[in-house]
């Protein structure tokens, strides 16, 4: 049975120049800050991570507690600034900066309490989650990371999770899987996860991972394997998905909301659309077929790295197995999922311009 991270994390000690790290190891205080982190683009497939964010962001009243700025990481063409009114009637701009957002105290002011919040097994509330957001940066990733590894120190942050999403050949009928990695030994022995053994084509959350680990900053790697397929809406399966594997490891209760309901919906419409196209409901069922045979085995590290190297179109020593993947167009619109099939268009560069798999939130975490 695997320990929480609320049990193995504390600031209890300042080894290596850094609170929460004992000989190495995470100490235990259910207490300890938790940095939650996602960034749009390449590594959020359905919009899973960046809606988690918004989900604890609308849970928690979380605020803006600082911002890295946009110029010098960001692609203004791939990632434009809005304009809209504020209270006052005027114009204003909101940059797609990177912000850090956490629950505020203020002196006399009475704490109240909803059900519709995050709190732990006694019922207390939890306020000590922060949340990262931002877009994944077109340039300068280095200089990037170290801004955020000064955010994780400047806030005594014990420990760090980085949420991501890809594509993969998952059928929507099944479960979604959600991988944990570390190159922590500590915190592999205490939550389950294992060492990552993908080599390819990086994002930012392996940068900043790799960042991180160089400041002795404990951290672990979330990923979601989302149903290619269905790739350009949002996932709320995956989303619901991450909220769980959050909630066993933080060892806290994230009420669901409307995501429940969503899934259920989002599931029944890809359904509906199979059961009018035969050559859509076969590959769904080989997809099946292989998933239930093999019991699950892209929980695993290799399998994860597998997916990682065909999303990115680079090779794999492995053989693939053979499967004859048709051009799902519904002949009208389900209102809920597009199944087009992502498997017939070229792979894309990390790098590029992420275009429907990332589409911009219409506003900041909190409405900040």
């Amino acid at each position: 049975m695997s320990t929480t991270l609320g049990e193995v994390a504390t600031a209890a000690d300042t080894t290596a120049g850094y609170p929460g790290v004992m000989n190495g190891k995470m100490t235990n205080d259910s207490r300890s800050r938790i940095l939650i982190a996602a960034f749009e683009g390449w590594s959020d497939a359905g919009s899973a991570t960046t809606t988690v964010l918004q989900h604890f962001a609308d849970l928690t009243d979380a605020e803006v507690l600082h911002t890295i700025g946009a110029d010098g990481f960001v692609d203004y063409q791939v990632h434009r600034p809005k304009v809209s009114f504020d209270d006052d009637g005027r114009r204003v701009l909101d940059w797609p900066e990177t912000r850090l957002y956490g629950h505020v105290e203020r002196p006399g002011q009475a704490v109240g309490f909803s059900e519709d919040t995050i709190r732990r097994i006694d019922g207390s509330r939890v306020t000590e989650i922060y949340l990262l957001a931002g877009v994944e940066p077109a340039r300068d990733w280095v200089a990037f990371a170290d801004e955020i590894v000064d955010i994780v120190l400047s806030w005594r942050i014990d420990q760090v999770i980085l949420l991501g999403s890809l594509f993969s050949d998952a059928p929507h009928s099944r479960p979604i899987l959600v991988s944990l990695s570390s190159e922590d030994p500590a915190l592999r022995a205490s939550t389950g996860a294992v060492r990552s053994s993908y080599e390819g084509p990086a994002g930012i959350t392996t940068i900043i991972e790799l960042a991180l680990l160089e400041a002795q900053i404990p951290v672990l790697t979330m990923w979601a394997q989302i149903p290619h397929y269905v790739h350009s809406v949002p996932s709320p399966k995956a989303t619901l998905a991450i909220l769980d594997k959050l909630e066993e490891l933080l060892d806290v209760i994230i009420p669901s909301g409307e995501l429940l309901s969503e899934a259920n919906e989002w599931e029944a419409n890809i359904d509906r659309i199979a059961a009018t196209d035969e050559d859509m409901a076969r590959y769904i069922q080989a997809l099946e077929e292989a998933r239930d045979a093999t019991s699950a085995p892209e929980a695993t590290g290799d399998a994860i790295a597998y997916e990682f190297e065909k999303f990115l179109g680079v090779g794999f020593s492995g053989a693939e197995p053979e499967m004859d993947i048709p051009d799902f167009t519904p002949e009208e619109d389900p209102g809920a999922a597009d199944a087009s099939d992502e498997g017939s268009r070229p792979p894309r560069d990390p790098d590029s311009d992420p275009g429907d798999d990332a589409a911009e939130p219409d506003e900041p975490l909190g409405g900040a």
